[in-house]
């Protein structure tokens, strides 16, 4: 199982030196990849964030990280598609020519409806969108001269250079719900929740497994991005962080398999939600995560922003190491 980290690229805590600092202290602990979120006009979620607007574009800090670093696979958990398909093309195919193959392109719906209002695109169905975006990817990546016309975008003889180094850039379909599943085994190369609980993760990949049997497809990458918080004890881990408002977010997941009480009502009901407790702890609910076919875990240290180079060398001395 691979690693990553949810960069504090948003809110408060947001700055260079955590962005680039931190980016090069994962790399050296021996993380994997470090992962960026999106938006044009942002709204802080209340049960994970305070209300500063400060966020820093996704493939901006990416490309900043990318080259401070050597080995950390880039990804966006999720790029939400409200910028034209050929622009994100040309971003992505120049961020691997300048910084190797290591960009994973993660695509979500979005949650807002006010970002794509904005620039005159609220009546589009978004989740069509991200469908347009991996097929003219596929397309403008690999050909010349492309002509291509889904009712939303159309253009005619078109080509994008530079193409990205390997042919290619990996495709994630971001969300939890069963249609974001089964999306991800249609037409992308991994699947991507956020917040998610292992008993709604195990029907999803059950059910992952199935189509992708049946379609004659490979079963897309498996990867999860649940909140994060450890420290050398339980009750050291659980402060500050906001087991009312993720409760609360988890009582309104219209499709979460729910606990045998019918509800989330108690830390332990936010399993597969939150890891939290000291290093083996955190190691045991890890491997829960590896038993279901989770092949890259992102830490989303979002309640720890302000302990989060600590937090880092933590996981990089005590967690990692014990799942290699």
């Amino acid at each position: 199982m691979k690693f990553g980290l949810l960069l504090p690229h948003f809110g408060e805590h947001a700055s260079k030196d955590k962005l680039l600092e931190g980016s090069i202290l994962a790399e050296k602990m021996g993380f994997d990849s470090v992962w960026v979120r999106d938006h044009l006009v942002f709204e802080p979620h209340g049960e994970m964030e305070k209300p500063n607007r400060t966020f820093y574009d996704a493939m901006v800090t990416l490309t900043a990280i990318g080259a401070v670093t050597e080995k950390l696979e880039l990804g966006t958990g999720s790029l939400i598609p409200f910028r034209h398909p050929l622009v994100t093309a040309l971003m992505a195919g120049t961020m691997t020519q300048l910084l190797g193959d290591r960009l994973i392109l993660g695509f979500g719906a979005g949650t807002f409806d006010h970002e794509f209002e904005a620039i005159g695109w609220g009546d589009l169905d978004r989740v069509e969108l991200v469908r347009s975006n991996a097929e003219i990817f596929k397309r403008v990546f690999t050909e010349n001269d492309v002509t291509y016309d889904d009712g939303v975008f159309s253009f005619e003889n078109v080509t994008i250079e530079p193409k990205p180094v390997g042919g290619r850039i990996p495709f994630w379909y971001c969300g939890a719900t069963p249609r974001s599943a089964r999306l991800a085994v249609e037409y992308a190369d991994g699947w991507m929740p956020g917040r998610i609980s292992l008993d709604t993760m195990a029907k999803r990949i059950d059910n992952m497994r199935e189509l992708s049997a049946e379609a004659g497809r490979a079963m897309p990458t498996v990867a999860v991005i649940p909140p994060t918080s450890i420290e050398s004890t339980r009750d050291e881990a659980l402060k500050h962080v906001n087991i009312p408002g993720l409760l609360a977010w988890a009582n309104k997941a219209k499709f979460a398999v729910k606990p045998p009480s019918g509800s989330f009502e108690t830390v332990e009901d936010l399993e597969g939600q939150l890891i939290v407790g000291n290093p083996d702890e955190a190691v045991n609910e890890l491997k829960k995560f590896e038993a279901l076919g989770v092949e890259h875990l992102v830490f989303d240290f979002r309640f720890k922003f302000d302990r989060y180079f600590d937090q880092i060398e933590l996981l990089g001395n005590e967690v990692i190491p014990k799942m290699r």
